[in-house]
């Protein structure tokens, strides 16, 4: 399984952000080709450099990589532009590893 993490910084106006983000963002983004889940996290109060978090779920690195290379990918960031233009405007990872369902991590 692979993620994408997109953090957004705090705009000056949030309220014009979560209209375009939820309004618009959200329908582009779900159409990214081999999308398996898609999870939003507003930030949190006491931590106000970052106001939103995206996480998108792959099957794979090469999955993920495929998805934001493409037509629907490249449309997404070009709208991402619009709520934070700046490179410094948003921290993006891309996660690739395993799931352990169910498996209690609990020390002994």
């Amino acid at each position: 399984m692979a993620r994408v993490v997109t953090m957004y910084r705090t705009p000056e106006d949030t309220a014009a952000f979560d209209a375009h983000y939820f309004d618009t963002h959200v329908a582009l983004a779900k159409l990214l080709p081999g999308l398996r889940k898609y999870e939003v996290v507003q930030g949190p109060p006491d931590s106000p450099e970052y106001h939103l978090m995206e996480t998108f779920h792959f099957d794979d690195a090469n999955a993920a990589e495929w998805a934001l290379a493409s037509p629907e990918g490249r449309a997404a960031e070009a709208d991402r532009r619009v709520m934070a233009p700046g490179d410094d405007d948003v921290v993006m990872f891309l996660l690739d590893g395993c799931e352990f369902g169910g498996v209690d991590l609990a020390p002994m």
